[in-house]
């Protein structure tokens, strides 16, 4: 690919905005030089994305394909300008024009694909493959609604629809060539063949069609383009009479519209039997639609029989959601490839692997037969002949297990356990931490690791360092690139080289100052978008995650409750000053963690306006927390907030990005914090609370009691009463349900048992940040040591382990 300079792409964009928008380039507005822009770099990526197809093809190349029901991309314009080396020529050009590059940027909308790390992991995992030059794609479901456009209105989560496709989206590319017809419902014919094989055939379906759009996904600087393929639902087009029967023309729209909610909305509300019916329906049509045409890429590209597949092909498979892709490639193989069950079988488990995200078995999916069968009559059937065949294999050849055939059938209890049927259909299953794999064979999935120990293993997450260094911190970027090169961009272990400057005071002084230059920029923010002074002299402690118990805001919110607390009993307190920062999104229907936002809101909206604090405490919860908000706070933060109860969190990503950009954590051993104390001592992090044996004593045997805290520290039983009598409400029976959670429901996630040790780590954390070399130090130490957190250090480990794929 040529480089453009500067000034030939600013002469791009101009005419581009001439000839598309017939005006003038300094009267163009900032979505108009943003749409100007990306179509200039389509025209660049075009060749590359066409040679890199042809290229894996004449290659004949073993690919792999990343199944997910989230893909949670962010904006592309920056990421795509980097991996293309045009970010610095952009930033030029549109100065030149007379335009603000973070406001042209800022067009884009965040794509609306996803909601938290599971689908934040898929697009790291697709960067890195497309970096490392690895033939490797995604498939997803083009949703034209995100989760939700979240709005605090008097601290309450308000839900607004994320309309995120009301403009075009500039990277997307429709293929009306690629079209496929996914079906539901109807009823299964099954005869007899002349040769004695079975043949089924379906009548009276559903029929829904699958359009593919592709989104380019850009290596960084080695012109490989590899593809996220995303369907949304479309009716076949058939014009109901309408002269004729007005009812059968609104029953025809009823059923359009019915189809068009299949690509409707992420994560529909499934309180409801129809919302939950939806979402299988979801899941169905984004698996068949992708095997569909992973076949029919195998057929055209390879011309080998099928029995070759595992040679060419194998299918990731990203927590349960896709699981329903292991029948529906029996069925194409069954009832379209006239494969015998043994054979169909042997190849299907070869293809797929299978990721686990969760140890909470209220995660693990399951499905209720009655609706399995009625919405896909022949994939409920050939699950039900894998469950068949499963158990009886564990009666005849695993006689030990007998009696936990009902903890391993696939179908138990009237319900699909997609979880089993995930580890049965795959030849790998990979948890993604090394506690989290742990607790896997040893606990949750004990029998299944008894059974197949070869298939389990273990990959710790990864994020992609050109993201979250490179682009959303370009001056601890730069300043890295003077101390050691810039060899680490490709090799991002190689970090480790900043620890010969772990001692030099002037060196850690130029780190402290682009965290002190981060932390202005994101006051500043704070301060134009919410109107709240911050001082950026202050300790930045940062939440920033999905609003769950087990993430415990809960525990956090009550450390702060108790230094507020501190402060009006001694406003004189010598206390260094504190801003807390929260971003997250409760789910609609989860009560308890909307209560939770709604406390943190209260909280602030007391402190930040009590004069008697002298400003020592600020909170801030930023509204509609994304990717993009993402980017903005991590390079600031101090001190990161990863205190999820032990054993609960499956590894974590933000407490990656977080170090990686000079954050210290503050952390429960739990998910991928035990990697990173292992890698940097507990010396340069702050631990604190329960170990995952001890959480997990507690619920297998009892012995804890959340009470006897609460009458014992007067610290809590403070907090809890003030909660009770609603002196963080405006009415006394608000927040009583965290109250009743916390003192009748034992406190399930153990706030109350890990409060002292971590208000004592908060205290030791302030202790350390006097010291501003010793708080530098450990900074750096984070820093240096992050390169194992990369994606491509991840990428590479499911390629020698599982993949078995090649650089192209």
């Amino acid at each position: 690919m040529k480089r453009l300079t500067a000034k030939e792409l600013a002469a791009q964009i101009t005419q581009f905005i001439n000839t598309s928008y017939n005006v003038e380039v300094q009267e163009a507005t900032n979505e108009e030089i943003f749409y100007s822009l990306a179509a200039v770099v389509n025209e660049q990526i075009k060749p590359l994305w066409f040679d890199t197809k042809n290229r894996y093809k004449s290659e004949q190349a073993k690919q792999v394909y990343y199944l997910s029901m989230e893909f949670l991309i962010g904006r592309l314009i920056k990421s795509n300008l980097l991996n293309t080396g045009m970010l610095d020529v952009a930033n030029q050009a549109l100065a030149e024009l007379g335009f603000d590059a973070e406001e042209v940027y800022a067009v884009e909308h965040d794509a609306g694909l996803g909601n938290g790390g599971l689908g934040r992991l898929a697009a790291c995992f697709l960067d890195s493959l497309a970096s490392l030059g690895l033939p490797g794609h995604g498939y997803g479901i083009r949703y034209r609604y995100g989760l939700f456009e979240q709005r605090i209105i008097h601290g309450n989560q308000v839900e607004l629809p994320d309309y995120w496709l009301k403009k075009p989206y500039a990277w997307e590319v429709r293929r009306e060539d690629e079209i496929c017809v996914v079906q539901f419902q109807g009823n299964v014919l099954m005869h007899q063949r002349n040769d004695g094989s079975l043949e089924f055939k379906y009548e009276h379906t559903d029929k829904v069609l699958a359009v593919p759009y592709d989104i380019p996904i850009i290596g960084y600087e080695n012109e490989t383009v590899n593809t996220l393929r995303l369907w949304s639902a479309e009716p076949i087009t058939e014009e109901p009479n309408h002269s004729t029967d007005q009812d059968e023309f609104y029953r025809h729209l009823d059923f359009e519209h019915s189809i068009e909610q299949l690509s409707g909305f992420l994560y529909p509300d499934d309180s409801s039997y129809e919302g939950k019916e939806l979402r299988l329906k979801q899941q169905y049509f984004l698996v068949s639609a992708s095997i569909q045409n992973i076949m029919k890429q195998f057929k055209k590209n390879y011309r080998l029989s099928l029995k070759h597949l595992p040679e060419k092909v194998v299918i990731q498979i990203n927590d349960t959601h896709p699981s329903l892709s292991i029948p529906e490639l029996m069925r194409i193989l069954m009832d379209e490839e006239r494969l015998g069950w043994d054979e169909a079988w042997d190849i299907t488990t070869k293809v797929f692997a299978y990721t686990n995200h969760t140890t909470l078995s209220e995660a693990l999916e399951t499905w209720p037969k009655q609706m399995m069968q009625s919405l896909l009559p022949r994939i409920y059937m050939i699950i039900e002949e894998i469950n068949e065949r499963f158990c009886q294999g564990i009666w005849f050849e695993h006689k030990e297990l007998r009696d936990k055939i009902p903890e391993l059938a696939v179908i138990a209890d009237d319900q699909v356990h997609m979880a089993r049927l995930a580890i049965v259909g795959s030849f790998s299953v990979n948890g993604v931490a090394n506690i989290h794999t742990e607790i896997l064979k040893k606990k949750e999935m004990k029998n299944f690791y008894s059974l197949y120990p070869e298939r389990f293993n273990n990959k710790t997450n990864g994020i992609t360092h050109r993201r979250w260094l490179m682009q959303v911190n370009p001056k601890l970027t730069t300043l890295i690139n003077e101390m050691i090169g810039d060899q680490w961009v490709k090799r991002p272990k190689q970090l480790i080289n900043l620890l010969r400057f772990q001692n030099d005071r002037n060196v850690l002084e130029e780190f402290a100052k682009v965290k002190r230059e981060n932390k202005i920029l994101l006051a500043n923010f704070i301060h134009d978008q919410m109107g709240i002074t911050i001082d950026d002299q202050s300790i930045f402690d940062v939440q920033i995650k999905r609003l769950h118990e087990y993430k415990r805001q809960l525990l956090n919110v009550f450390h702060i409750i108790y230094l507020y607390n501190e402060l009006k009993e001694n406003p004189n307190l010598d206390m260094t000053p504190r801003t807390f920062i929260f971003g997250a999104k409760a789910a609609p229907s989860y009560h308890l963690a909307k209560e939770t936002i709604k406390l943190i809101n209260t909280v602030a909206s007391i402190i930040n306006y009590d004069k008697s604090i002298h400003g020592k405490l600020k909170v801030i919860f930023m509204e509609n927390y994304n990717v993009s908000l993402a980017e903005k706070i991590i390079p600031a933060t101090d001190i990161s907030e990863q205190i999820s109860t032990a054993s609960k969190e499956a590894s974590g990503t933000g407490n990656m990005k977080l170090m990686m950009n000079g954050a210290l954590t503050m952390g429960t051993m739990d998910g991928a914090n035990v990697e990173i104390h292992d890698l940097v001592g507990p010396q340069n992090m702050f631990i604190f609370g329960l170990r995952a044996d001890e959480v997990l004593h507690y619920y297998q045997h009892g012995g804890y009691n959340a009470r006897e805290i609460y009458n014992n520290d007067d610290r809590v039983k403070r907090i809890l009463d003030q909660l009770q009598k609603g002196e963080f409400g405006t009415q006394d029976i608000e927040f009583k349900d965290i109250y009743y959670n916390i003192l009748y429901h034992n406190d399930p996630y153990f706030v109350l048992k890990d409060f002292e040790p971590y208000i004592e780590a908060h205290e030791y954390a302030e202790s350390v940040y006097r010291d501003e070399y010793k708080w530098q130090q450990m900074s750096l130490i984070n820093i240096a040591h992050s390169g194992k957190f990369s994606s491509d250090r991840t990428i590479r480990e499911y390629v020698s382990d599982i993949w078995q794929i090649k650089p192209i």
